[in-house]
């Protein structure tokens, strides 16, 4: 049961992840002041993270069993309008299944660092809310897409495609500004700050690398964390990795299950972000990323992971 995919649920977060998109665009048409602004790049930003976490389970083939429909959802409604990619994402994705945290896991480079001190966590942050972090992996991705007209169309073509039409589309409801404003803006920050975030709580600092329980990590999110940081069930991430098969939706029922039976004491959970972070800045000296060097490989694979999806 807990595998069983119902479309109609993942239309509906779908429909609730684009609602309050555009209801943050019409509370700053509405209301235009600085603090409904960053309230909205808040709460966009969130939900641009929460299609990319959609189109993730459309790469697992969690919205129907039909393969026709799950590539029209993920693509259409969740990956093409954060200029990501169902397909490219996928391939990636599961390598990092089969070799969680270990050498061979492409996203290994995003955990192996930490712990880290407090002040290179800051400059991180401060790299990833001013856009930095954003602006160079949709430069890689641009990069990595340039080449003959036929190549770019199909890197690039769709997502291009969806945001043309989502910029017409608020064009003529008279909000054009809320575009480069409203879209472009989150995508380049606040997503980026809490994709980081989501990146160190899933794998950064655990216990066992070898322990299928204990290499990955659930956060028990509250209401707000819920809100701004982890959308649509993503702080599950220890549930998905045992059972990947499983829609989000279905995450936090699995959870309770397993917490109930032999294995639960075994299971790497924390309590809350905040708890991870602690966590993962406790490094009192030395230098980050072990060097300038391992900083320049994690924004190589930025730009991969950029051209891939999130």
């Amino acid at each position: 049961m807990l595998r069983r995919r119902r479309p109609w649920k993942s239309v509906r977060l779908i429909v609730h992840a684009w609602t309050v998109i555009f209801a943050s665009m019409a509370a700053v048409a509405w209301f235009p002041n600085p603090l409904t602004y960053l309230l909205a790049v808040m709460l966009i930003g969130s939900r641009q993270l929460g299609l990319a976490i959609l189109m993730h389970d459309g790469a697992h083939g969690c919205f129907a069993h039909g393969q026709r429909l799950n590539m029209t959802l993920s693509q259409w409604f969740c990956a093409w309008p954060v200029f990501a990619d169902t397909v490219a994402y996928r391939s990636y994705h599961l390598a990092h299944h089969a070799h969680t945290q270990q050498p061979e896991d492409p996203d290994l480079i995003l955990s192996a660092p930490f712990p880290i001190a407090r002040a290179s966590y800051r400059r991180k942050f401060i790299r990833d809310i001013t856009g930095q972090t954003g602006f160079q992996q949709r430069k890689a991705q641009l990069i990595g897409a340039l080449g003959d007209l036929s190549h770019f169309r199909a890197r690039l073509g769709p997502q291009c495609l969806v945001n043309a039409v989502l910029f017409a589309g608020l064009a003529l409801a008279g909000v054009w500004w809320a575009y480069p404003l409203l879209w472009l803006v989150p995508l380049l920050t606040w997503t980026m700050a809490i994709t980081r975030i989501r990146n160190i709580a899933e794998h950064a600092v655990v216990p066992d690398s070898g322990d299928p329980f204990r290499n990955t990590r659930t956060t028990i999110a509250n209401w707000i964390e819920r809100a701004l940081i982890a959308p649509y069930f993503v702080n599950y991430h220890l549930e998905h990795h045992l059972l990947f098969f499983v829609p989000c939706y279905n995450l936090p029922v699995l959870h309770d299950i397993l917490m109930r039976g032999p294995l639960g004491p075994r299971m790497e959970i924390e309590h809350g972000y905040r708890a991870v972070m602690r966590r993962a800045t406790s490094k009192s000296t030395g230098h980050d990323l072990r060097g300038s060097d391992a900083a320049m490989a994690e924004q190589r694979r930025g730009g991969k992971r950029a051209a891939a999806g999130f």
